[in-house]
Parts: structure tokens; C-alpha cells; sequence
């Protein structure tokens, strides 16, 4: 199955901020929206990723202060992306392999969504369920 059609059974609004929103901005929305990460937007690109993982770290290194930073300053850029029409198991695999949770959804150079891999282990698991089903019916059927 590919991307795309996870992020069209998922559809909901992208919840996303620009490089030159502060920090406790960034930080704001991922709590309101209880999200791990948004994708950080510049003229419709996406310039990077502000994960917790990015507040934690510069929050452990210099204090409260960097909250008054902006986001452009503290964002784990380039992002890595993938293509909507690439397989989800492939996607699956490259967030592991580069030790990543979530990843914009690119149709050329516009975002067009936003997986975490939770979406996708959900997915998986779903896939395996229903093979698991198939072959139970075939099993009763012989």
C-alpha cells in the first residue's frame, strides 16, 4: 500500500509552524495538539522538522532561554522526506533505519502529509491481521 492512501484514511488538518516562529510557540502547538513533531514550512516547502526531541535537547543545553529562540534556529533540517506513491513498508523502513518518527509526505517539493510511525505500524498491523483472517477462512474452507 502506498502513502498516499494512509494519509487519505487519515485525513486530518496538518498542524505545522515557520522558521521564524519562536520556539515556545512551536512548543505550544505540539502540546495543544498532544503531537510529537511538525514539519516547519517556508513558502509552502518544508524547511524542517521541530520534534520534542529538538526542545528537549536544546531545552538540556541552555535553559528556558532558548524558548525565545526561533524555530529555524533549533530544527532538525534538511528534512527527510518521502514521496506519496513510495510503499508504506518502505517508509516503515527508512524511519528506522534513520532512527526517525515522523516524515513529511512530499508530491515534488509540496508537503501533501505527515506520517508518524505509529500511523504506519498501525497500518502494518492491520495488514497482518487481515492476511491472518484470509488465511483462517481458507483454512475453514478446505
Amino acid at each position: 500500500m502506498s502513502i498516499a492512501r494512509i494519509i487519505a484514511s487519515n485525513a486530518h488538518d496538518i498542524v505545522s509552524c515557520s522558521p521564524q516562529d519562536s520556539v515556545q510557540t512551536a512548543a505550544g502547538l505540539l502540546a495543544e495538539n498532544r503531537i510529537g513533531a511538525l514539519p516547519v514550512l517556508e513558502g509552502g516547502r518544508i524547511a524542517g522538522i521541530f520534534s520534542e526531541r529538538d526542545l528537549l535537547y536544546c531545552v538540556a543545553r541552555e535553559g528556558a532561554a532558548v524558548l525565545n529562540r526561533t524555530v529555524s534556529e533549533v530544527m532538525t533540517a534538511p528534512a527527510i522526506t518521502i514521496e506519496a506513491s513510495a510503499d508504506a513498508l518502505k517508509a516503515l523502513s527508512l524511519m528506522t533505519r534513520r532512527r526517525i518518527r515522523h516524515l513529511p509526505v512530499v508530491d515534488g517539493e509540496a508537503l501533501v502529509g505527515f506520517v508518524s510511525i505509529g500511523d504506519l505500524v498501525k497500518f502494518r498491523i492491520e495488514m497482518i491481521e487481515a492476511e491472518a483472517e484470509q488465511m483462517r477462512e481458507y483454512i475453514t474452507m478446505a
